[in-house]
């Protein structure tokens, strides 16, 4: 075994018997370098990751291959899950050199962390336009002992290019911009006519294959459409969904979702599934159940959390991050069915369900099925389907299964988190508010400090590492402000306070705007990058944003009200010409045009009140609920208890006349919301 028999992650662990003599990335390797004089490979992946497998079977468990690695080269490996910071400097470096990007991804640096030359998956043998592994290798190291001159030069032209293009946000705002006409209605308009533009209009999504979910961008319709009442959006928004959960990225048998489709129909997943993809649909499709009221959007998320539950969830009360796209070698297996073993497992039932779901003897993938629903059932079908599915899960369960990746990540476990609270108020299901409960509980006791703040970003076997990043800090202070909407508990409040203070002090750039991705105190990467746009989960800058304009109310700080306000202005042209790639900046910017709802309960029967309310789909609010007087909070401060249980609808802290129902505030809401849509604006 290499040194890497000594990790916790599953995808580090996945190489600890490879003949290459791999490092972690870490002082011993990186001193090697620099005492041998050699230049280090660096290859990240991560566990689930199809083309790392197809690689390491290929090139690194050869031995002649690792022989020319072991000779020529300091070999690092890196799971980009443990560490996105170092994935995004040499992923960033990588298509800066290359024109494009992926996993796995290889990136030779000089001894001093510089990288030089790189790129993804390199065949063994000459194929596809991609020279042989070891002809690269071969190449790199005749060029780094050659024309070391040359190749240091092109190392620090790589990391000036870095370095410009995380200059983002260090330009000065033009501050004499009045606040009315930094966001305006037309810009919402035309990123709306953007996303429009992009969105496929039969099948939903947006772009062409491979389609992701871009649930950001979804929220962003979901949210236009309720202000405007422009059916086009609401219409694409949910076409979009519908598609996805029809089609096979979604699993019909045990839930949950795939990474992504690799065709335009969305029928063939890249079948690995990962926490956060759930947990972010999970939000999108309660949204979709409150504004259309729909039971299939609620059916659905009570199977993405069994799924959750069922396979991620550890006894602890932490999630996993993911489940491997390959069993036994092949990508898929696990998942795919023969018309043969449906009729085994099925019987008398097997023809009637196998019409529904696109099963044949012939397979509508590679000779075999994958469950998808060309139209929808009727309501009378579900129970018989329900039943049909236990059955096949049941005997899907004895085949060899994927691989775990049983690494427990602070960032994704908040997304999670909040997942279960917005299902939790959605559905009015007391059971997600206590798996969120419990899940808090988990972090705080293992990942978190709650009296410094300080985090730490995974956690596996008893042992958290590395040092928190801004998208664990800002995920996480997310779920605790939406722990509390559900429970009224304030102490959840003082943790985000001080996970907030933590953030400003330690991850902002020297403008004091931006954030960096990596904390001050953290000195092993070669530049520290600010993450603005949405990826596959959203920008870590983008949620800081929302989480200054929310906690600026609950705690009246005009500070970081403002910074929300700078952080929006300095991306909004950005975020308006390319809206698919900035939703969450998008959603904040329709907050700042359409304001932000302040609503306070105060009584005995509030948790009542409050859990009732929390049904209606309410974008861009701010919610506190308590059965005591509480002068702490400026949104409780002077709400008086009495007989009746009393509701507020306040804005800057100037609230409308108070009713005793939720069924009057609600209609209070929606003929505020009428008034906006004519163009009347709420009385500041």
């Amino acid at each position: 075994m290499n040194r890497l028999a000594r990790e916790t992650s599953p995808y580090l662990l996945q190489h600890a018997h490879n003949p290459v003599d791999w490092y972690p990335w870490g002082e011993e390797a990186l001193q090697r370098a620099k005492d041998e004089n050699k230049p280090i490979l660096v290859s990240i992946g991560y566990s689930a990751c199809h083309w790392c497998h197809v690689m390491e079977r290929e090139s690194f468990e050869d031995p002649s291959t690792a022989e020319i690695m072991n000779r020529n080269f300091i070999n690092i490996k890196i799971d980009r899950e443990e560490r996105p910071d170092l994935d995004h400097i040499y992923m960033d470096a990588v298509q800066a050199m290359a024109g494009s990007g992926g996993w796995p991804l290889n990136v030779f640096l000089t001894p001093d962390k510089k990288p030089f030359y790189g790129g993804t998956y390199f065949p063994p043998i000459n194929a596809h336009n991609r020279p042989s592994w070891k002809e690269v290798l071969n190449g790199i190291d005749r060029n780094f002992r050659e024309n070391r001159e040359q190749v240091d030069a092109q190392a620090q032209q790589v990391l000036e290019h870095l370095g410009k293009a995380n200059q983002f946000g260090l330009q000065p705002l033009q501050a004499d911009i009045p606040f009315e006409e930094k966001f305006t209605r037309a810009q919402l308009e035309k990123a709306f006519e953007q996303v429009m533009g992009q969105s496929d209009q039969q099948w939903g999504g947006f772009g062409r294959a491979p389609k992701f979910p871009q649930t950001f961008t979804i929220q962003y319709l979901f949210r236009y459409y309720h202000f405007t009442h422009d059916r086009r959006a609401l219409d694409q928004a949910v076409l979009s969904l519908d598609k996805m959960i029809m089609g096979g990225i979604y699993d019909h048998i045990g839930g949950g979702f795939a990474r992504y489709s690799t065709d335009t129909e969305w029928l063939v997943p890249h079948f690995e599934k990962m926490l956060y993809d759930n947990a972010l649909m999970v939000e999108v499709l309660c949204e979709a159940n409150q504004i259309t009221g729909n039971p299939i959007y609620a059916r659905v998320v009570r199977e993405i959390l069994a799924f959750a539950e069922r396979e991620l969830m550890s006894e602890e009360g932490g999630f996993y991050s993911a489940l491997d796209a390959d069993s036994e070698g092949v990508e898929g297996k696990y998942y795919v069915w023969s018309k043969d073993e449906v009729s085994f497992v099925l019987g008398a039932d097997a023809e009637w369900f196998c019409t529904i779901y696109d099963i044949t003897e012939e397979g509508n993938w590679e000779h075999n099925n994958i469950p998808r629903l060309k139209q929808w059932p009727t309501e009378t079908d579900w129970e018989k389907i329900d039943n049909c599915r236990h059955k096949l899960l049941a005997a899907r369960e004895k085949r060899i299964r994927p691989l775990l990746d049983d690494k427990i990540l602070l960032g994704w476990n908040a997304l999670m988190n909040i997942a279960f609270s917005r299902a939790s108020a959605a559905l009015g299901d007391q059971h997600y508010r206590e798996v969120a409960k419990k899940n808090m509980a988990f972090l705080f006791r293992s990942m978190v400090d709650d009296k410094s703040g300080k985090a730490r970003h995974t956690y596996k076997n008893g042992v958290a590492k590395f040092d928190a990043f801004l998208d664990d800090y800002a995920f996480l202070i997310r779920s605790l402000t939406a722990l509390q909407e559900i429970t009224g508990d304030t102490v959840l409040l003082d943790k985000a306070l001080i996970c907030m203070e933590r953030v400003v002090g330690g991850f902002s750039d020297e403008e004091g705007l931006f954030f960096y991705y990596t904390h001050q105190d953290q000195h092993d990467v070669i530049v520290r990058k600010k993450e603005i746009y949405d990826g596959a989960i959203p920008s870590g800058n983008a949620v800081m944003a929302c989480n200054l304009l929310y906690l600026s109310i609950l705690f009246h700080n005009t500070e970081w009200k403002e910074r929300a306000v700078s952080l929006t202005d300095a991306v909004s042209q950005m975020a308006v010409r390319y809206p698919t790639s900035f939703g969450v900046w998008m959603n904040l910017l329709q907050e700042w045009v359409r304001g932000t709802w302040e609503i306070a309960i105060v009584g005995k029967t509030a948790p009542e009140m409050a859990e009732q309310l929390l049904k209606e789909y309410i974008p861009n609010r701010v919610i506190q609920f308590t059965t005591t007087e509480n002068e702490r909070f400026p949104l409780l401060k002077g709400k008086i208890l009495s007989d009746l249980t009393t509701l507020f609808l306040c804005r800057n802290y100037s609230c409308q006349k108070p009713v005793n129902r939720t069924v009057d505030f609600v209609q209070l809401l929606e003929r505020e919301l009428q008034s906006s849509r004519k163009g009347i604006q709420y009385p500041e």
